[in-house]
Parts: C-alpha cells; sequence; structure tokens
C-alpha cells in the first residue's frame, strides 16, 4: 500500500534521537562490512585465495546493494521507511553472524551477497528520511552525522577485528557483530514518520504536480549526472583502501594483524569523523553564501587527497609513523565527499524523488566504482606481482611478490582522486540552475 509520508501516529522521538538511531544503524552498516578488509589475510590464508578472489568478497556484497538498491529506493518513497530499515538492518546483521560459520569460500560468499541485499534498504531510506527532519541550512550537518557512522564503522572494525581475530580467530569477529544489529533494527521501529518536504520551500505547482517518470526525472538534473561520476571514482577508491590498506601493511610494512589493523583504525576511521563533521560544519556556512558551496569545498578536499595518498604509498619499508599522517590527511579530506555531495543530492532533488535520487546514485556508483575497488585493486595487484615474479626470474608466486604487486596497484588512488576532483568542480557550474529549477 502506498504512504503519502505523513505521520501515523503522534511522535514519539524527536529529530535528534532519530538521528541517533540512524547514525547507529549506519555505523553498523559499515562496521559489518568492513570486516572481511579487516580480517582480509587470515581469511586468504584459511581459504587459499588470490587478491582478485579477496577482493571479490567485498565486490559481491556492493554489487548486491546496487542492484536491489533501486527497487528499494522506490519503496522508501512510497512505504514506511522506518520499517524499510529494520528489515533491512535485522537482515544483515543475521546474515553477518552466518558469516562467521561459513566453511569454505563460497559460503562466505553467499552470506556476503545477503549481507548486501539488508544493507541496501538503509541508506535511501535513511537519507530521506534526514531530508524530512532538518531545513536545507542544517542539512550537511546533519548528514555529516549520519555519515560519521561510516569512518566509526571502520573505526570498530578495525581496532575490534584485529584484537577478535588475533585472540579468538576471524569467525568470532563475525559472530558478535550480529548482536548489534538487531537491537537497533528494534529501534528503528520506534522512529516516527516525517512528513514529506515539510521542510522544503516549493511553489504549490510543485508540490501538486504528479511525477510521471522519477527516474527519468532524477536523471534529467545535470548534477546528478556529474555527482554519479564523481561517486564511481570516489567510491571506487574508498573500497579499494578498505579492502587492502590492512594487507599492504602486513605484507610491505610486515606488521602484524593487531598492529597493522590499530594503523588502519585511527588513518582510515576515525579521523574520517574530522572530515565528516569539519566538512558538514563548513559546507553549511559556505552554502549560504554560495549555493555551488559544497561541491566546490568537496572538489577542493580531493585535491588535497591526491597528493597526500601518493606520498603516504611512497613512504620506504617501516615508516608507519609518516605513512599514517600521510594517509590520515588523504582519507580525513576524502570523508569531505559524504557531508557534501549527499547534502547537495538533497538540495537539487524534489522531496518526493530523493530516496529514489539516492538509490540511483548508489546503484551506478557502486555497480561502477565501489563494487569495482575490491576487485580491480586485487586485479591489478595480482598483475603487478606475477609481473615482478616474472622479472625476477622465479618460478613460482611468494609473499615479497605479493606485497610488491599490491604496493604497485594502490598508486591508482591518487590517479582517480585527481579526476574525481575535476568532476566535482564541473559539478558545481551546474548546481545553483539545478536549485532554481528545482524551486519553479
Amino acid at each position: 500500500m502506498a504512504f503519502d509520508g505523513r505521520p501515523q501516529t503522534k511522535p514519539t522521538s524527536s529529530a535528534s534521537f532519530t538521528l541517533f538511531v540512524l547514525f547507529a544503524i549506519n555505523l553498523l552498516n559499515f562496521f559489518d562490512r568492513q570486516l572481511p578488509g579487516a580480517l582480509a589475510e587470515p581469511i586468504r590464508k584459511e581459504f587459499h585465495l588470490s587478491d582478485t578472489a579477496l577482493g571479490l568478497l567485498g565486490t559481491i556484497a556492493t554489487l548486491m546493494y546496487a542492484l536491489v538498491g533501486l527497487p528499494l529506493g522506490r519503496l522508501a518513497d512510497k512505504w514506511y521507511r522506518t520499517r524499510l530499515i529494520a528489515i533491512g538492518t535485522a537482515l544483515w546483521s543475521l546474515l553477518t553472524g552466518a558469516s562467521g560459520l561459513a566453511q569454505s569460500f563460497w559460503q562466505l560468499f553467499i552470506s556476503r551477497l545477503g549481507v548486501g541485499l539488508g544493507e541496501a534498504a538503509c541508506a535511501p531510506a535513511g537519507q530521506s528520511l534526514i531530508g524530512d527532519l532538518y531545513p536545507p541550512h542544517q542539512r550537511a550537518r546533519a548528514m555529516g552525522i549520519f555519515m560519521l557512522g561510516l569512518p566509526a564503522g571502520l573505526f570498530l572494525a578495525y581496532f575490534s577485528a584485529g584484537a577478535i581475530g588475533t585472540a579468538l580467530g576471524w569467525r568470532a569477529a563475525f559472530l558478535f557483530a550480529c548482536i548489534p544489529g538487531l537491537l537497533f533494527a528494534w529501534l528503528a521501529l520506534r522512529i516516527p514518520e516525517p512528513m514529506r518536504g515539510a521542510l522544503d520551500a516549493a511553489s504549490p505547482l510543485a508540490a501538486g504536480r504528479a511525477v510521471e517518470s522519477p527516474f527519468r526525472a532524477v536523471l534529467k538534473v545535470p548534477t546528478m549526472w556529474w555527482i554519479i561520476l564523481s561517486g564511481i571514482f570516489h567510491n571506487f577508491n574508498m573500497y579499494a583502501i578498505n579492502a587492502f590498506q590492512t594487507p599492504f601493511l602486513q605484507r610491505f610494512h610486515e606488521m602484524g594483524l593487531k598492529a597493522a589493523s590499530n594503523v588502519s583504525a585511527v588513518s582510515v576511521g576515525a579521523v574520517g569523523a574530522i572530515g565528516l563533521l569539519a566538512g558538514g560544519w563548513f559546507a553549511d556556512k559556505i552554502s549560504a553564501q554560495r549555493r555551488d558551496g559544497r561541491l566546490l569545498l568537496s572538489a577542493c578536499s580531493m585535491a588535497i587527497a591526491a597528493p597526500s595518498i601518493y606520498f603516504a604509498l611512497s613512504q620506504p619499508k617501516g615508516a608507519i609513523g609518516a605513512f599514517m599522517l600521510l594517509m590520515a590527511i588523504g582519507t580525513m579530506t576524502m570523508f569531505v565527499y559524504y557531508a557534501t555531495v549527499y547534502a547537495a543530492i538533497q538540495d537539487v532533488i524534489e522531496p518526493r524523488l530523493r530516496g529514489t535520487a539516492v538509490a540511483i546514485y548508489f546503484c551506478a556508483m557502486y555497480v561502477l566504482g565501489a563494487s569495482l575497488g575490491p576487485l580491480g585493486m586485487g586485479m591489478l595487484s595480482d598483475h603487478f606481482a606475477h609481473q615482478a615474479m616474472h622479472d625476477a626470474g622465479a618460478g613460482a608466486m611468494t609473499e615479497a611478490f605479493k606485497a610488491s604487486g599490491l604496493h604497485s596497484a594502490l598508486y591508482a588512488i591518487p590517479v582517480l582522486a585527481v579526476l574525481a576532483s575535476l568532476v566535482l568542480f564541473a559539478a558545481s557550474r551546474t548546481v545553483e540552475g539545478d536549485i532554481h529549477k528545482r524551486a519553479l
């Protein structure tokens, strides 16, 4: 049955409580999603996997996420968003626990496929709720808090997986992750549905006009095309880093699982919170002065990230401190993307189509970007590893060649960050016109 977005019961919680629950669910989303990357080396060695197969574990969940995200995004525009979030959270949490029981690569593969299905329900519905909870001048900060779940989830995944994996084995980390997800799935049902578009200034004509083709209406917005392209480049990078930074530290810098995970927890996870919160705050300030401010800030941040990551990868073996500092700067500035670009989607898309717009964006950037990040990086790593073995005249693959191959492959990341910066600058040239058209 279609749902018009009007509250069906008297609200029982504030916008702050709702945002907290959404933040926690987003945290668990990225926590569960990151576990295979944090525990990649023990999983690889137990199942005797290549880097391509290892990357496929991250790719398959992301690909499923993308494919089912479109219909679930439409459902978020028609049905109870809170129920959709609760069902998705419970499903992926149970399948994360099932991942810890896998006895073969294919059992783990199928479990991760199901995790992607459950997680796909949350992002379009969650972002649509935020668009109806906060007025335009506060949305980047609210979106920054929601997306704070990303670095917080990564931090906790790296930090806890390293400790649990070292003490109890990699399977235990997946089993422990199941419990909090079920709790917050229940809490999601306590969130009341806000009225759609109540905080947006829109003309009566726009509010009453029927949308004949939601997908076409979203794709008629030029800024959306630039944002989608930026998402492809950016999320290829983020998912490649998440899948392979800890293995890189273990192979190239010869660190143990716990120590490598702790470095990743800080340089990929914790510093992201600074980028999101500072980026969201600054984006709201600058967007009050100029409508292209959010996207210009994102473009500049990506331009800082590219050289920072390049020089981090250029550090010699054992230079952990320098690597950690430079990588932290790179990932911190990359996280500005989420607070700025996700708020920009809310700016250029009318309230009735926001779930659909987020689903279209996610489908494109996950299929062509994020899903290819782990797999593409794994294939590049295997290619360069075999090239290093061939150049050395060796007849067998060794861990040294695997380390060299992964090191070479990771240099693709700063190149794509430069491309993302250029695309975001192009998006900043069209956003003001699209905001104006939406208001007509």
